[in-house]
């Protein structure tokens, strides 16, 4: 895949520190008037919108292998916080300040991982399935569709089982819904400029559609 395309390595580079990023300032939660968020607001949908432009680009096939390229970076960076919290600190104070905000990420880290599992795949295989069906047409629709299904998969399982008996169940469900509704009005306001970075990456990889290639959508098939 990466030899086919120009930019593919870069597209999953890219996508794996923004995932890294992400789950780093996920462990800090702000209010702002009637919604509570993970400061992962900030970065997150351009997770997704990044997933849409791969999965409209290289494919369902093309989208997997970055999405577990994602995961994989994820589990990293969670093993290298949890060992190096475990290390003596020259410092104790600071070494306890250190621990108090990464050795939460591990947590978050699987929450990520499960959430982004089913939001992602689920995100990749409505976008693949509607554009095989529309043969290329809709984009707008197929883009809110698939997202819309994503970050709602998404967003709950990383809100359940991320901060579950850390933060009071309204404030969870605060989260829940705060995130969701961000994340649809952030992908609706966005998409004018996704439609221009899809179309570029398209020029770019000298993309063509074929509509007729049987696609296997098992996320862990080759």
């Amino acid at each position: 895949m990466s030899s086919r395309y120009r930019h593919y390595s870069t597209v999953m580079a890219v996508f794996a520190v923004l995932l890294v990023l992400s789950n780093t300032t996920a462990t800090k939660l702000v209010q702002l008037g009637p919604f509570v968020w993970s400061s992962a607001i900030v970065l997150f949908p351009l997770v997704y919108i990044l997933g849409d432009v791969i999965t409209e680009v290289y494919g369902y096939a093309g989208a997997k292998k970055i999405f577990w390229v994602g995961l994989l970076c994820n589990i990293l960076m969670s093993l290298t916080y949890l060992i190096t919290g475990l290390l003596p600190a020259l410092d104790p104070e600071f070494g306890v300040m250190y621990s108090t905000v990464l050795n939460q990420v591990p947590r978050i880290v699987i929450a990520s991982m499960l959430g982004l599992w089913v939001g992602q795949f689920s995100n990749a295989y409505i976008m693949s399935k509607m554009r095989v069906a529309s043969e290329g047409r809709n984009l707008w629709q197929r883009m809110m569709a698939s997202t819309l299904v994503g970050e709602a998969l998404d967003t709950v399982v990383f809100c359940v089982v991320g901060f579950y008996g850390v933060v009071p169940v309204a404030v969870l469900w605060q989260m829940i819904y705060s995130a969701t509704l961000f994340k649809a009005a952030y992908e609706a306001v966005i998409s004018p400029v996704t439609y221009v970075v899809i179309h570029w990456f398209k020029r770019q990889e000298g993309y063509g559609d074929d509509y007729s290639a049987p696609v296997n959508y098992n996320p862990f098939g080759s």
